[in-house]
Protein backbone atom coordinates (compact mmCIF):
# COMPACT_ATOMS: atom_id res chain seq x y z
CA UNK A 1 0.00 0.00 0.00
CA UNK A 2 1.43 3.61 -0.34
CA UNK A 3 2.38 5.53 2.38
CA UNK A 4 -0.01 7.72 4.05
CA UNK A 5 -0.98 10.22 2.33
CA UNK A 6 -1.35 12.94 4.92
CA UNK A 7 -0.07 13.43 8.82
CA UNK A 8 -3.55 13.10 10.00
CA UNK A 9 -3.34 9.30 8.74
CA UNK A 10 -0.40 8.73 9.47
CA UNK A 11 -0.71 10.15 12.95
CA UNK A 12 -4.67 8.04 13.43
CA UNK A 13 -2.47 4.78 12.42
CA UNK A 14 0.01 6.12 15.08
CA UNK A 15 -2.26 6.21 17.87
CA UNK A 16 -3.98 2.41 16.89
CA UNK A 17 -0.50 1.31 16.46
CA UNK A 18 0.82 2.68 19.86
CA UNK A 19 -2.74 1.56 21.62
CA UNK A 20 -2.08 -2.30 20.14
CA UNK A 21 1.32 -2.16 21.62
CA UNK A 22 1.16 -1.72 25.77
CA UNK A 23 4.27 -3.95 26.02
CA UNK A 24 7.06 -4.64 23.65
CA UNK A 25 6.67 -7.92 22.99
CA UNK A 26 2.87 -6.03 22.23
CA UNK A 27 4.58 -3.90 19.55
CA UNK A 28 6.63 -6.66 17.88
CA UNK A 29 3.51 -9.01 17.74
CA UNK A 30 1.76 -5.91 16.04
CA UNK A 31 4.15 -5.15 13.68
CA UNK A 32 4.17 -8.79 12.65
CA UNK A 33 0.50 -8.83 11.90
CA UNK A 34 0.72 -5.43 10.18
CA UNK A 35 3.57 -7.09 7.77
CA UNK A 36 1.95 -10.21 7.41
CA UNK A 37 -0.93 -8.78 6.01
CA UNK A 38 1.03 -6.75 3.60
CA UNK A 39 2.36 -9.78 2.41
CA UNK A 40 5.14 -10.27 4.10
CA UNK A 41 6.43 -13.92 5.05
CA UNK A 42 7.52 -15.00 8.76
CA UNK A 43 10.31 -17.13 9.27
CA UNK A 44 11.57 -19.50 12.42
CA UNK A 45 14.84 -19.00 13.66
CA UNK A 46 14.79 -22.20 14.33
CA UNK A 47 14.46 -23.08 10.71
CA UNK A 48 16.59 -23.39 8.15
CA UNK A 49 15.99 -20.46 5.48
CA UNK A 50 15.56 -20.08 1.90
CA UNK A 51 14.67 -16.37 1.53
CA UNK A 52 16.97 -15.62 -0.92
CA UNK A 53 14.42 -12.59 -2.64
CA UNK A 54 11.37 -11.32 -1.39
CA UNK A 55 9.77 -10.32 2.21
CA UNK A 56 9.73 -11.53 5.27
CA UNK A 57 10.03 -11.57 8.94
CA UNK A 58 11.21 -12.30 12.36
CA UNK A 59 10.21 -11.77 15.92
CA UNK A 60 12.96 -12.73 18.53
CA UNK A 61 11.25 -12.01 21.95
CA UNK A 62 10.23 -8.37 21.99
CA UNK A 63 12.35 -7.56 18.86
CA UNK A 64 11.39 -6.85 15.62
CA UNK A 65 14.00 -7.65 12.01
CA UNK A 66 12.11 -6.99 8.88
CA UNK A 67 13.79 -6.79 5.57
CA UNK A 68 12.84 -6.72 1.47
CA UNK A 69 15.73 -8.38 -0.51
CA UNK A 70 15.25 -7.15 -4.26
CA UNK A 71 15.36 -9.64 -7.16
CA UNK A 72 18.69 -7.73 -8.32
CA UNK A 73 20.05 -8.55 -4.99
CA UNK A 74 23.69 -10.27 -4.99
CA UNK A 75 26.66 -11.47 -1.92
CA UNK A 76 28.10 -7.84 -1.86
CA UNK A 77 24.66 -6.04 -1.98
CA UNK A 78 24.15 -3.72 0.82
CA UNK A 79 21.84 -3.48 3.65
CA UNK A 80 19.77 0.33 4.44
CA UNK A 81 18.86 -0.52 8.28
CA UNK A 82 16.58 1.65 10.20
CA UNK A 83 17.09 0.92 13.50
CA UNK A 84 14.37 1.90 15.86
CA UNK A 85 13.66 -0.15 19.44
CA UNK A 86 10.32 -1.27 21.09
CA UNK A 87 10.57 -1.18 25.19
CA UNK A 88 9.69 2.16 26.70
CA UNK A 89 10.76 3.53 30.49
CA UNK A 90 7.79 1.73 32.80
CA UNK A 91 7.82 -0.56 35.70
CA UNK A 92 7.86 -4.25 35.25
CA UNK A 93 6.41 -7.03 37.58
CA UNK A 94 8.21 -8.47 40.45
CA UNK A 95 8.04 -12.19 41.51
CA UNK A 96 5.49 -12.69 44.19
CA UNK A 97 3.64 -9.57 42.32
CA UNK A 98 0.19 -9.91 44.57
CA UNK A 99 0.87 -7.78 47.95
CA UNK A 100 -0.98 -5.02 49.82
CA UNK A 101 -1.92 -3.80 53.53
CA UNK A 102 -4.08 -1.85 55.45
CA UNK A 103 -6.90 -3.56 53.64
CA UNK A 104 -5.23 -2.51 50.03
CA UNK A 105 -4.85 -4.73 47.18
CA UNK A 106 -1.29 -3.96 45.57
CA UNK A 107 0.71 -5.12 42.79
CA UNK A 108 5.08 -5.29 43.77
CA UNK A 109 6.81 -3.66 40.82
CA UNK A 110 10.56 -3.00 39.51
CA UNK A 111 11.34 0.57 38.03
CA UNK A 112 12.09 -0.48 33.96
CA UNK A 113 15.00 2.29 32.62
CA UNK A 114 14.13 6.00 33.51
CA UNK A 115 10.66 7.42 33.86
CA UNK A 116 9.52 10.16 34.84
CA UNK A 117 8.12 9.09 38.27
CA UNK A 118 5.39 11.44 39.01
CA UNK A 119 3.92 12.12 35.26
CA UNK A 120 2.62 7.78 36.10
CA UNK A 121 0.57 9.26 39.59
CA UNK A 122 -3.49 9.01 39.71
CA UNK A 123 -3.79 7.27 36.03
CA UNK A 124 -5.68 4.57 35.31
CA UNK A 125 -3.20 2.05 33.88
CA UNK A 126 -2.76 -2.14 32.95
CA UNK A 127 -0.71 -5.01 32.69
CA UNK A 128 0.83 -6.11 29.89
CA UNK A 129 3.38 -8.63 28.79
CA UNK A 130 4.03 -11.98 27.83
CA UNK A 131 3.53 -15.26 30.14
CA UNK A 132 5.52 -18.19 29.54
CA UNK A 133 3.92 -21.44 30.62
CA UNK A 134 5.58 -24.56 31.77
CA UNK A 135 5.67 -26.21 28.55
CA UNK A 136 7.65 -23.12 27.29
CA UNK A 137 4.53 -22.05 25.17
CA UNK A 138 3.79 -18.34 25.40
CA UNK A 139 0.34 -15.86 25.58
CA UNK A 140 -0.04 -12.35 25.77
CA UNK A 141 -1.40 -10.53 27.93
CA UNK A 142 -3.25 -7.58 28.76
CA UNK A 143 -5.69 -6.63 31.23
CA UNK A 144 -7.10 -2.97 30.29
CA UNK A 145 -7.59 -0.49 33.11
CA UNK A 146 -6.51 -1.92 36.49
CA UNK A 147 -4.13 -0.02 38.86
CA UNK A 148 -3.16 3.23 39.90
CA UNK A 149 -0.44 5.20 42.13
CA UNK A 150 -2.52 7.74 44.04
CA UNK A 151 -0.99 10.57 45.16
CA UNK A 152 -0.95 11.62 48.80
CA UNK A 153 -3.45 14.11 48.98
CA UNK A 154 -2.09 18.08 49.64
CA UNK A 155 -3.74 18.09 52.99
CA UNK A 156 -1.00 15.36 54.21
CA UNK A 157 1.51 17.15 52.71
CA UNK A 158 1.37 21.01 52.63
CA UNK A 159 4.89 21.48 51.08
CA UNK A 160 4.46 19.07 47.90
CA UNK A 161 3.92 22.01 45.39
CA UNK A 162 7.89 22.93 46.62
CA UNK A 163 9.41 19.92 46.25
CA UNK A 164 8.03 16.04 45.28
CA UNK A 165 10.06 13.12 46.12
CA UNK A 166 9.09 9.75 45.16
CA UNK A 167 10.49 6.53 46.86
CA UNK A 168 10.41 3.73 44.56
CA UNK A 169 10.29 0.93 46.98
CA UNK A 170 8.21 3.02 49.33
CA UNK A 171 5.79 5.33 46.98
CA UNK A 172 5.87 3.07 43.56
CA UNK A 173 3.54 0.50 44.56
CA UNK A 174 0.16 0.65 42.81
CA UNK A 175 -3.51 -0.29 43.96
CA UNK A 176 -5.19 -2.83 42.17
CA UNK A 177 -8.56 -3.27 44.66
CA UNK A 178 -9.52 -4.01 48.28
CA UNK A 179 -8.84 -7.20 50.20
CA UNK A 180 -6.59 -9.34 51.51
CA UNK A 181 -3.84 -10.45 49.67
CA UNK A 182 -3.72 -13.84 50.35
CA UNK A 183 -7.08 -13.88 48.81
CA UNK A 184 -5.88 -12.42 45.50
CA UNK A 185 -3.54 -14.02 42.72
CA UNK A 186 -2.60 -11.21 40.49
CA UNK A 187 -0.92 -13.78 37.78
CA UNK A 188 -4.81 -15.55 37.62
CA UNK A 189 -6.25 -12.34 36.49
CA UNK A 190 -3.57 -11.90 34.22
CA UNK A 191 -3.87 -15.33 32.72
CA UNK A 192 -7.59 -14.53 32.04
CA UNK A 193 -6.97 -12.00 30.11
CA UNK A 194 -4.61 -13.93 27.51
CA UNK A 195 -5.26 -12.09 24.14
CA UNK A 196 -6.37 -14.25 21.41
CA UNK A 197 -6.71 -17.30 23.20
CA UNK A 198 -9.88 -19.73 22.54
CA UNK A 199 -9.68 -21.73 26.39
CA UNK A 200 -8.48 -20.28 29.48
CA UNK A 201 -4.89 -20.50 30.48
CA UNK A 202 -3.92 -22.35 34.03
CA UNK A 203 -2.16 -20.13 35.82
CA UNK A 204 -0.50 -22.53 37.82
CA UNK A 205 1.18 -23.73 34.78
CA UNK A 206 2.90 -20.50 34.45
CA UNK A 207 6.46 -20.83 34.38
CA UNK A 208 7.71 -16.76 33.85
CA UNK A 209 6.38 -13.97 33.08
CA UNK A 210 7.54 -10.33 31.62
CA UNK A 211 4.89 -8.04 32.74
CA UNK A 212 4.93 -4.36 32.38
CA UNK A 213 2.51 -1.24 33.28
CA UNK A 214 1.44 0.51 30.34
CA UNK A 215 -1.31 3.81 30.58
CA UNK A 216 -4.65 3.13 29.21
CA UNK A 217 -5.56 6.73 27.85
CA UNK A 218 -6.22 6.82 23.97
CA UNK A 219 -4.02 9.29 22.25
CA UNK A 220 -5.48 12.26 21.30
CA UNK A 221 -4.73 15.19 18.78
CA UNK A 222 -5.01 18.77 20.14
CA UNK A 223 -3.78 22.22 20.01
CA UNK A 224 -5.16 25.79 18.74
CA UNK A 225 -5.01 24.84 15.30
CA UNK A 226 -4.93 20.40 16.00
CA UNK A 227 -0.97 20.59 15.99
CA UNK A 228 -0.10 18.50 19.00
CA UNK A 229 -0.32 14.86 19.67
CA UNK A 230 -0.06 13.35 23.06
CA UNK A 231 0.35 9.39 23.92
CA UNK A 232 2.26 7.07 25.66
CA UNK A 233 5.65 5.20 24.17
CA UNK A 234 5.61 7.73 21.86
CA UNK A 235 9.65 7.04 22.63
CA UNK A 236 9.76 4.76 20.68
CA UNK A 237 7.06 3.71 18.77
CA UNK A 238 6.70 6.57 16.91
CA UNK A 239 10.03 5.73 15.04
CA UNK A 240 9.37 1.74 14.74
CA UNK A 241 5.89 2.22 13.56
CA UNK A 242 7.35 4.75 10.79
CA UNK A 243 9.84 2.01 9.91
CA UNK A 244 6.84 -0.20 9.58
CA UNK A 245 4.67 1.76 7.56
CA UNK A 246 7.61 3.10 5.27
CA UNK A 247 9.03 -0.46 4.83
CA UNK A 248 5.36 -1.88 3.89
CA UNK A 249 5.34 0.70 1.25
CA UNK A 250 8.52 0.52 -0.14
CA UNK A 251 7.67 -3.23 -0.55
CA UNK A 252 4.75 -2.38 -2.54
CA UNK A 253 6.81 0.52 -4.60
CA UNK A 254 9.83 -1.75 -5.31
CA UNK A 255 10.20 -3.54 -8.55
CA UNK A 256 13.66 -5.00 -8.01
CA UNK A 257 15.39 -2.48 -10.36
CA UNK A 258 17.83 0.66 -9.86
CA UNK A 259 17.89 2.57 -6.55
CA UNK A 260 16.43 5.59 -6.14
CA UNK A 261 19.45 6.98 -6.47
CA UNK A 262 21.23 5.23 -8.97
CA UNK A 263 22.74 1.95 -8.28
CA UNK A 264 21.87 -1.20 -7.23
CA UNK A 265 19.21 -1.64 -4.79
CA UNK A 266 19.67 -2.08 -0.99
CA UNK A 267 18.64 -4.53 0.64
CA UNK A 268 16.00 -2.46 2.93
CA UNK A 269 15.99 -3.79 6.64
CA UNK A 270 13.83 -2.76 9.41
CA UNK A 271 15.38 -3.49 13.24
CA UNK A 272 12.94 -2.48 16.07
CA UNK A 273 15.50 -3.93 19.19
CA UNK A 274 14.47 -4.31 22.78
CA UNK A 275 15.63 -3.27 25.94
CA UNK A 276 17.28 0.17 24.33
CA UNK A 277 15.77 2.07 27.74
CA UNK A 278 17.83 -0.56 30.18
CA UNK A 279 21.40 -0.67 28.28
CA UNK A 280 20.37 -2.74 25.11
CA UNK A 281 22.59 -5.94 26.49
CA UNK A 282 20.16 -8.65 25.69
CA UNK A 283 19.58 -11.03 22.98
CA UNK A 284 16.75 -9.62 21.40
CA UNK A 285 18.87 -5.80 22.09
CA UNK A 286 21.03 -3.21 20.28
CA UNK A 287 24.15 -5.27 22.06
CA UNK A 288 23.11 -8.61 21.69
CA UNK A 289 23.70 -10.48 18.53
CA UNK A 290 19.71 -10.43 17.04
CA UNK A 291 20.55 -7.87 13.74
CA UNK A 292 23.99 -9.66 12.64
CA UNK A 293 22.36 -13.61 13.29
CA UNK A 294 19.76 -11.92 10.27
CA UNK A 295 22.34 -10.10 7.87
CA UNK A 296 24.46 -13.35 8.20
CA UNK A 297 21.25 -15.41 7.52
CA UNK A 298 20.27 -13.46 4.17
CA UNK A 299 23.66 -12.86 2.57
CA UNK A 300 24.20 -16.86 3.44
CA UNK A 301 20.78 -17.32 1.53
CA UNK A 302 22.35 -14.69 -1.41
CA UNK A 303 25.25 -17.04 -1.30
CA UNK A 304 28.33 -14.96 0.36
CA UNK A 305 31.47 -15.85 1.56
CA UNK A 306 32.82 -14.11 4.77
CA UNK A 307 34.88 -11.73 2.22
CA UNK A 308 31.75 -10.97 0.58
CA UNK A 309 29.58 -10.37 3.50
CA UNK A 310 32.06 -8.20 4.33
CA UNK A 311 31.47 -6.27 1.43
CA UNK A 312 28.04 -5.59 1.81
CA UNK A 313 28.63 -4.58 5.25
CA UNK A 314 30.85 -1.56 3.90
CA UNK A 315 28.40 -0.95 1.36
CA UNK A 316 25.18 -0.57 3.97
CA UNK A 317 23.97 2.01 5.94
CA UNK A 318 21.97 2.17 9.08
CA UNK A 319 19.63 5.46 10.14
CA UNK A 320 19.19 4.77 14.51
CA UNK A 321 15.81 6.32 14.71
CA UNK A 322 14.88 7.79 18.24
CA UNK A 323 12.47 10.00 19.85
CA UNK A 324 14.56 13.40 20.88
CA UNK A 325 14.16 16.62 22.42
CA UNK A 326 12.22 19.80 21.49
CA UNK A 327 13.02 23.03 22.99
CA UNK A 328 10.89 23.40 26.45
CA UNK A 329 9.73 27.00 26.51
CA UNK A 330 9.47 26.96 30.39
CA UNK A 331 13.13 25.35 30.78
CA UNK A 332 14.87 27.19 27.67
CA UNK A 333 18.89 27.42 29.54
CA UNK A 334 18.57 23.58 29.80
CA UNK A 335 19.10 23.39 25.82
CA UNK A 336 21.95 24.59 23.26
CA UNK A 337 21.29 28.42 22.91
CA UNK A 338 21.39 28.12 18.87
CA UNK A 339 20.13 24.66 18.36
CA UNK A 340 16.54 24.96 19.67
CA UNK A 341 14.46 22.03 17.90
CA UNK A 342 10.63 22.62 17.64
CA UNK A 343 7.54 20.19 17.18
CA UNK A 344 6.38 20.10 13.44
CA UNK A 345 9.97 21.21 12.34
CA UNK A 346 10.91 17.88 10.98
CA UNK A 347 12.37 15.12 12.56
CA UNK A 348 16.07 15.67 14.44
CA UNK A 349 19.64 15.13 12.77
CA UNK A 350 20.95 14.36 16.31
CA UNK A 351 24.95 15.26 16.96
CA UNK A 352 27.20 14.60 19.54
CA UNK A 353 30.90 15.39 19.76
CA UNK A 354 31.52 12.39 22.03
CA UNK A 355 29.64 9.51 19.56
CA UNK A 356 26.92 9.13 22.21
CA UNK A 357 25.19 9.62 18.87
CA UNK A 358 26.86 8.00 16.27
CA UNK A 359 25.95 10.93 13.77
CA UNK A 360 29.56 12.16 11.32
CA UNK A 361 29.93 14.21 8.80
CA UNK A 362 29.14 11.87 5.79
CA UNK A 363 26.01 10.55 7.72
CA UNK A 364 24.79 14.06 8.20
CA UNK A 365 25.21 14.89 4.52
CA UNK A 366 22.96 11.36 3.59
CA UNK A 367 20.72 12.25 5.80
CA UNK A 368 20.79 15.95 4.43
CA UNK A 369 20.49 14.42 0.86
CA UNK A 370 17.66 12.04 1.59
CA UNK A 371 15.63 15.09 3.20
CA UNK A 372 15.55 17.28 0.21
CA UNK A 373 15.05 14.11 -2.22
CA UNK A 374 12.13 13.64 -0.15
CA UNK A 375 11.03 17.15 0.42
CA UNK A 376 11.21 17.11 4.28
CA UNK A 377 12.68 20.08 6.48
CA UNK A 378 14.95 18.38 9.54
CA UNK A 379 16.17 20.08 12.01
CA UNK A 380 19.61 19.69 14.12
CA UNK A 381 20.19 18.87 17.46
CA UNK A 382 22.87 19.13 20.01
CA UNK A 383 23.18 19.23 23.58
CA UNK A 384 23.35 22.03 26.14
CA UNK A 385 27.50 21.41 27.23
CA UNK A 386 26.47 21.22 30.90
CA UNK A 387 23.65 18.87 30.18
CA UNK A 388 24.35 15.53 30.21
CA UNK A 389 23.25 13.76 26.57
CA UNK A 390 21.68 10.13 26.65
CA UNK A 391 22.59 7.74 24.06
CA UNK A 392 20.68 5.02 21.53
CA UNK A 393 21.25 2.21 19.37
CA UNK A 394 23.45 3.95 16.95
CA UNK A 395 26.85 4.13 18.58
CA UNK A 396 26.06 0.46 19.61
CA UNK A 397 25.38 -0.50 16.12
CA UNK A 398 27.87 0.98 14.17
CA UNK A 399 30.44 -0.35 17.07
CA UNK A 400 29.38 -4.06 16.72
CA UNK A 401 28.54 -4.32 12.98
CA UNK A 402 30.76 -2.10 11.79
CA UNK A 403 28.00 -0.04 9.32
CA UNK A 404 28.24 3.26 9.10
CA UNK A 405 25.27 5.21 11.37
CA UNK A 406 23.39 8.13 11.60
CA UNK A 407 21.27 9.25 14.77
CA UNK A 408 17.73 10.99 13.90
CA UNK A 409 14.40 10.69 15.53
CA UNK A 410 11.29 13.04 16.22
CA UNK A 411 11.35 15.71 18.45
CA UNK A 412 9.00 15.19 21.49
CA UNK A 413 8.37 17.37 24.92
CA UNK A 414 7.22 15.02 27.99
CA UNK A 415 9.87 12.47 27.04
CA UNK A 416 10.06 9.55 29.12
CA UNK A 417 6.59 10.69 30.28
CA UNK A 418 3.67 8.27 31.36
CA UNK A 419 2.49 10.49 28.12
CA UNK A 420 4.85 12.10 25.71
CA UNK A 421 3.93 14.92 22.82
CA UNK A 422 4.83 15.60 19.76
CA UNK A 423 3.83 17.30 16.64
CA UNK A 424 1.12 15.94 14.16
CA UNK A 425 3.49 16.44 11.54
CA UNK A 426 7.50 15.18 12.27
CA UNK A 427 6.00 11.00 12.39
CA UNK A 428 4.58 11.32 9.43
CA UNK A 429 7.76 13.30 7.70
CA UNK A 430 9.99 10.71 9.33
CA UNK A 431 8.28 7.93 7.41
CA UNK A 432 8.64 9.63 4.60
CA UNK A 433 12.25 9.92 4.50
CA UNK A 434 12.62 6.52 5.65
CA UNK A 435 10.88 5.18 2.37
CA UNK A 436 13.18 7.44 0.70
CA UNK A 437 16.22 5.70 2.49
CA UNK A 438 15.01 2.12 1.80
CA UNK A 439 15.95 2.67 -2.19
CA UNK A 440 18.45 4.89 -2.13
CA UNK A 441 22.32 4.27 -2.72
CA UNK A 442 24.64 4.62 0.73
CA UNK A 443 27.68 6.85 0.48
CA UNK A 444 30.61 4.78 0.23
Amino acid sequence: MPLHSSAAEHIRDLGEYVSASPSSFHAAHEGARRLAAAGFTGLDEAQSWDAAVGKYFVVRDGALIAWVTPAGAGPTTGFNILGTHTDSPSFKLKPKPTTGRLGWLQAGVEVYGGPLLNSWLDRELQLAGRLVMLDGTQHLTATGPLLRFPQLAIHLDRAVNEGLTLDKQQHMNPVFGLGDPGDEDLLALLAGRVSGNGKPVDPSRIGGYDVVIADTQAPAVFGARSEFFASGRLDNLSATHAGITALIAHADASDGGPAASGGTAPIAVLAAFDHEEIGSASRSGASGPVLEDVLVRISDALGASVSQRRQAFSASFCVSADAGHAVHPNYAERHDPVNRPVLNGGPLLKINANQRYATDAAGAAFWARLCGEAEVPFQEFVSNNVMPCGSTIGPLTATRLGIRTVDVGVPLLSMHSARELCGVEDPHRLARVTERFFGAAAPV
